[in-house]
């Protein structure tokens, strides 16, 4: 698919590793995220995770053998995992109520928007090389 495609797109597409959860996400999307925080980190087994944020009304998900499981992470915050191949999927938080933060990376089609910022960065590490003229804002959210 043509980069420039999501244009013409209403509806992104993301699944699991092993396919058995599924989302359909009418966009547009509200924001495209790299999330260093050290609980994405050791929750996705990676240096930083790409959040793509949604209205939670604006995403169905399909789940025909009962695979999806919610891991309350932290208060009043949960992750969304399949149990059947473990990917991670999802977060939800009381701290962001109405949104379902979908990692990009399961996106089976194009999303509406490139990543916008880097959240969290004062929790980055040092081992993973980030352009440091992505221009993207580096935050660290209060």
């Amino acid at each position: 698919m043509n980069p420039h495609d999501w244009i013409a797109m209403t509806t992104a597409h993301a699944q699991c590793f092993c396919r058995d959860v599924r989302l359909d996400a009418d966009l547009p999307s509200q924001w495209v995220a790299h999330c260093h925080c050290s609980m994405c980190r050791r929750a996705h087994g990676a240096a930083f995770v790409t959040w793509v944020g949604m209205r939670a009304d604006r995403c169905r998900i399909d789940d025909p053998h009962g695979r999806l499981r919610w891991y309350a992470s932290s208060p009043g915050a949960e992750r969304g995992f399949c149990s059947r191949c473990g990917t991670m999927l999802f977060f939800r938080s009381e701290r962001w109520p109405g949104e379902l933060h979908i990692a990009l990376a399961h996106f089976t089609t194009p999303v509406d928007r490139d990543p916008q910022l880097h959240s969290y960065w004062d929790m980055h590490v040092a081992w993973a090389a980030i352009d440091p003229n992505d221009g993207l804002p580096r935050k660290t959210p209060a």
